[in-house]
């Protein structure tokens, strides 16, 4: 199945729980705009092209379950149940780029609210089916840039469960892989929520694709001892001069990588682009509850005293120096980025 799936006869967004996974594979059923939001925010659902589309249903289920019975009133629920939405998670620019779409559906003249429902509905099937070709696009480009035999560094999760399906990162390897070349990936734990060794290694899995979960301080090791030959990750918000926010972590493995010369590259969609935020310095972080890191135990013991208190940054901006090329669904975009990304968008 799909990461997320409209379903028709329950009326819901059913969903894979990917709080559950790796240990067991739930499907959860979203009957409300406020339950998406909550989704959205406690990660039930994570990944900035999923939260994206997510949102677009949310709007759907908003539509739906409102009482209104006409245009005027309807649109007004719709605009409150947006804002709600787009408050989940701040960094991710998918989430007000889908809910500006949905915004701009719902407020087109209609003849009643059965019509405004049933587009909008519409509107975010379209914006399904449009990830994963969209997805499967910008795999076939980056599978290009893979070279049978190589090593490479993957952090976080950028697979089918960041996505609607097939992924953008870790779409690109599976594409190579399944052209035949043999690869081998090195998998960043992605410390606090340690979505790499608990999503990313899971689809490796079932992919049968050979990998080592590598815990995130030893990324430098690795890239020192000259076997790795690339870096890759994903993306949340890219601004328009080419710094790249995406998951904490990301700015020290570019680092590393930069410093032993290893190509680094940032793989998204274009929706993931923010081309009115002149640099990544004005990329809002969003900060996570402390508990994420001083939750960890070991031999079911806390290991952090019981008065530690710590801070938890989701996400980091790698400086657009340090990255090698982005790969999108319309290529390989070299720098200088902030030209060719331009360029780019004046062609979408």
């Amino acid at each position: 199945m799909r990461t997320l799936e409209w379903d028709q006869t329950t009326q819901c967004l059913k969903m894979v729980d990917q709080r559950e996974l790796p240990s067991t594979f739930t499907v959860v059923y979203l009957e409300s705009y406020q339950e998406v939001a909550d989704a959205i925010r406690n990660m039930t659902v994570r990944g900035a092209p999923a939260i994206g589309v997510t949102a677009a249903y949310g709007m759907v289920l908003a539509a739906l379950r409102s009482q209104s019975t006409t245009l005027d009133l309807l649109q007004s629920d719709l605009e409150k149940a947006s804002r709600i939405l787009e408050a989940a998670r701040p960094t991710a620019v998918n989430l007000p780029w889908a809910l500006n779409r949905m915004r701009k559906v719902a407020n087109q003249p209609y003849d009643d609210v059965q019509n405004l429902r049933s587009a909008l509905l519409s509107e975010a099937h379209l914006m399904a089916d449009e990830d994963v070709k969209i997805n499967k696009s910008i795999s076939a480009y980056g599978a290009e840039l893979i070279e049978d035999g190589d090593t490479i560094i993957h952090h976080c999760n950028t697979g089918a469960l960041a996505t609607v399906d097939w992924g953008t990162a870790l779409g690109v390897i599976r594409t190579a892989f399944e052209q035949g070349k043999k690869l081998h990936v090195l998998v960043d734990e992605t410390r606090p929520r340690l979505q790499g060794a608990r999503l990313t290694a899971w689809e490796l899995s079932q992919y049968q694709i050979p990998y080592d979960i590598i815990s995130d301080n030893s990324a430098g090791y690795f890239l020192r001892s000259g076997i790795v030959n690339k870096v890759i990750f994903g993306a949340d918000r890219v601004a328009r001069n080419g710094d790249v926010a995406n998951k904490i972590g990301s700015y020290m493995l570019a680092l590393a990588a930069h410093a032993n010369n290893v190509p680094v590259y940032s793989v998204f969609p274009f929706s993931t682009v923010d081309i009115d935020l002149k640099s990544g310095d004005l990329i809002p972080i969003e900060e996570r509850s402390q508990d994420e890191v001083l939750d960890l135990k070991l031999h079911d013991r806390l290991v952090v005293p019981e008065d530690a208190s710590a801070r938890n940054p989701a996400f980091d901006v790698t400086p657009h120096e340090l990255i090698t090329a982005f790969i999108t669904e319309k290529g390989v975009i070299f720098p200088p980025f902030e030209d060719n990304l331009i360029d780019k968008i004046q062609e979408l």
